[in-house]
């Protein structure tokens, strides 16, 4: 499967633009701006991460059991995602940054909550 794009949900966009600015600036994502006010939009090689306004009007909510995975180039690289995310105000959430093996993989993963409660996963495979 192809992933183009991911849309995550936010009820203040400018402290979620803070929280993924400090993110993607670690993973080299630009942001890309929009005529849409209710949009917040990076880019990294032909990949898109949009934080958005609900279209409905209701209120944005984190999805129970989701993760979003973002693959970074080393351990050293999800370390410093992790911190920037701390720092920004996100929650470190599951077991300290670490390997891990998954699915016999070893990887190196940490785990952050954003400001409205979406679960993100950096991790390098070793």
């Amino acid at each position: 499967m192809f992933l183009s794009h991911i849309v995550v949900g936010s009820n203040d966009l400018e402290k979620a633009k803070k929280f993924y600015d400090a993110l993607f600036s670690v993973m080299g994502a630009e942001f890309c701006p929009q005529d849409n006010p209710n949009r917040v939009v990076y880019q990294k090689d032909g990949q898109i991460f949009i934080i958005t306004r609900p279209i409905n009007g209701e209120a944005a909510t984190a999805a129970n059991g989701g993760t979003i995975g973002l693959a970074l180039p080393s351990a050293e690289a999800v370390r410093s995602w992790h911190k920037a995310g701390v720092e920004a105000g996100g929650q470190s959430i599951e077991n300290p940054p670490g390997e891990r093996t998954v699915m016999g993989m070893t990887l190196y993963l940490a785990y952050l909550r954003d400001l409205d409660g979406n679960k993100l996963c950096a991790f390098h495979k070793m």
